[in-house]
């Protein structure tokens, strides 16, 4: 493996670094609307803002919300925390009233940016049903009782709301302030400062504020692009939530790291992605792998020429072996999984761009460079030998600083040895590539026989007809877990549960055939795309009932 070194530089530094050096290439790019930033309107942009936020009293460690789809000034006001070393705390766009009042409150949020909703979602509404102080004070003397360090709402947008900036004005108010306050802050701002805060999904009891500093997530995001042959001509199409780490590290910060050109989807459309490689020319993408399997299956698939793509990633949940040779063979890239959590930066391990088809499809690669990544047995906390199944766990640059004002979930997830536990399953093969099996907590046991959920959906797969499964455990009396098995199927596939349990016999184990086959519509997903298992039980119960199986 190639060595690389680390960079001790800010995330404000890269973006000046660029704007200096190629000043007019583009730096992002919104294909659907033709909006085009060079490196050195980027930069401009920013710099402004950063001045805007500094008169409003955002100063270095400030927490700053981003409420936002992948709207063209998400990035701006990223960047502009950046720069003057305030964190972006960033806001899943799903989140409703109670759950955008429980971050807020837990994060000590200073200044919250807005836009007027996802479509389905008013944060106008939600925004004054939390502050109502809004409608009456003056903006920047915002007193709430309930969110006392809450001084300031900032709309993301040309339109103006009672009690709120929104970015015009505070771009005006950067024009017109002084260079000097800017570079004073800039000079104070250390790459080993928290610069993002993200909020794990929460699957397991309340979300926590992930800390991740400059140093963590612009290494991850170069070392990431160095695994796939990144170079200032790439162009990288990015449709994931910049909410998430697959949007801001793996795909933002790749790019800040290599100079090349960030084209966005404002918010997923399979159409969009695909107009927007081929207009672009983008010679990446990246996705879950519901989002592949909608691009793919779009009507309009082959109008459009994807010959340019070279590489990308999938990932944000296990990725079906079948599904990302369909992407291979159709999308012409040479698809690379990334894998980790966010409290890793996210990644751990990412498989690299010249490694067989076999490991890209069927592993998650090699350690990243100057990270150790150990499976320790869940019980004795030794180290696994190779292939025997344990715990993965990460120590390096990339672990978190650490859960924001939660000491004690902290070490709970950061042993004393400095190791990182991810609570997933998975082992280390011969070649050294490590290889994930699922989730501690995911794991069926069936009678006493220990089940991953994997191996089964791997096989299901094959089957032709089913578009996408799922496969998770539903309480039983007599094995205390039974094998459900969730299927969405190919528009126009007739399958029957009894084909689905014919498919499997003398192929699997007979423990590990599905007792219950449930054809559903689409999975229980996280803002960021991921599978939220724990979920599919209740579903699992509730079709069943339907059917009037009893189960418990």
């Amino acid at each position: 493996m190639a060595e690389y070194q680390l960079f001790e530089r800010t995330i404000g530094q890269w973006l000046e670094k660029w704007a200096a050096e190629v000043p007019d290439k583009e730096a992002i790019v919104y294909s659907d609307r033709d909006l085009r930033f060079t490196y050195s309107q980027l930069n401009r942009r920013v710099d402004e803002l950063a001045k805007g936020f500094i008169e409003i009293g955002v100063r270095r460690g400030t927490h700053v919300g981003i409420w936002a789809t992948n709207v063209p000034d998400w990035l701006t006001v990223m960047y502009a925390c950046a720069k003057i070393g305030a964190v972006a705390v960033t806001v899943n766009t799903n989140y409703k009233q109670s759950e955008l009042e429980y971050l807020c409150e837990n994060s000590d949020m200073h200044t919250l940016c807005v836009i007027d909703g996802d479509g389905y979602t008013d944060y106008i509404d939600m925004t004054y049903k939390m502050l109502p102080e809004l409608k009456s004070c003056e903006r920047g003397f915002l007193k709430s009782d309930r969110f006392p360090k809450m001084k300031n709402v900032v709309y993301i947008g040309q339109d103006k709301y009672r009690g709120m900036y929104n970015i015009p004005e505070l771009l005006l108010l950067g024009k017109n302030t002084d260079d000097s306050k800017l570079e004073e802050i800039k000079s104070s701002v250390s790459c080993y400062d928290v610069v993002n805060m993200q909020y794990t999904s929460g699957t397991t009891g309340f979300p926590k504020g992930v800390m991740l500093t400059h140093h963590n997530i612009t290494n991850n995001g170069y070392l990431t692009g160095e695994h796939m042959k990144f170079t200032s001509e790439d162009k990288l199409c990015c449709c994931v939530p910049l909410f998430h780490c697959f949007g801001i590290v793996l795909a933002t910060m790749n790019v800040i790291t290599h100079g090349c050109t960030q084209v966005m989807v404002e918010k997923f459309d399979p159409l969009v992605v695909l107009a927007s490689i081929h207009k672009e020319r983008c010679t990446a993408v990246y996705g879950v792998p519901t989002m592949f399997i909608a691009e793919l299956n779009h009507p309009m698939f082959d109008m459009f020429d994807l010959s340019c793509l070279r590489t990308g990633i999938m990932a944000g949940s296990l990725c079906p072996i079948e599904l990302m040779k369909r992407v291979q063979d159709k999308m012409f890239l040479r698809v690379t999984s990334v894998y980790g959590l966010t409290e890793t930066s996210p990644g751990m391990t990412h498989t690299r761009i010249d490694q067989s088809f076999e490991e890209r499809c069927e592993t998650v690669g090699y350690e990243f460079e100057h990270t150790e990544v150990k499976v320790l047995d869940p019980e004795t906390g030794e180290e696994c030998p190779v292939g025997v199944q344990g715990e993965l766990c990460n120590r390096g640059y990339n672990n978190m600083k650490g859960y924001y004002n939660n000491p004690q979930a902290t070490a709970e997830t950061i042993d004393k040895n400095g190791f990182l536990h991810s609570g997933d399953l998975g082992y280390k093969d011969e070649n050294g590539n490590y290889r994930i099996t699922g989730r501690i907590k995911d794991m069926i046991i069936r009678g006493g026989e220990n089940i991953y959920p994997r191996e089964i959906e791997e096989y299901l797969y094959k089957m032709p007809g089913i578009k996408d499964v799922q496969v998770a455990g539903i309480p039983s009396h007599k094995y205390g877990e039974e094998v459900g098995a969730f299927i969405i199927l190919d528009e126009g596939a007739d399958i029957q549960e009894s084909d689905v349990k014919e498919f499997c016999k003398g192929k699997i184990s007979h423990y590990k055939i599905p007792k219950y086959v449930l054809f559903v519509e689409g999975f229980p997903l996280t803002g960021s795309g991921k599978i939220q298992k724990f979920k599919l039980k209740d579903v699992g119960l509730e079709l069943l009932k339907k059917q009037g199986v009893e189960v418990l």
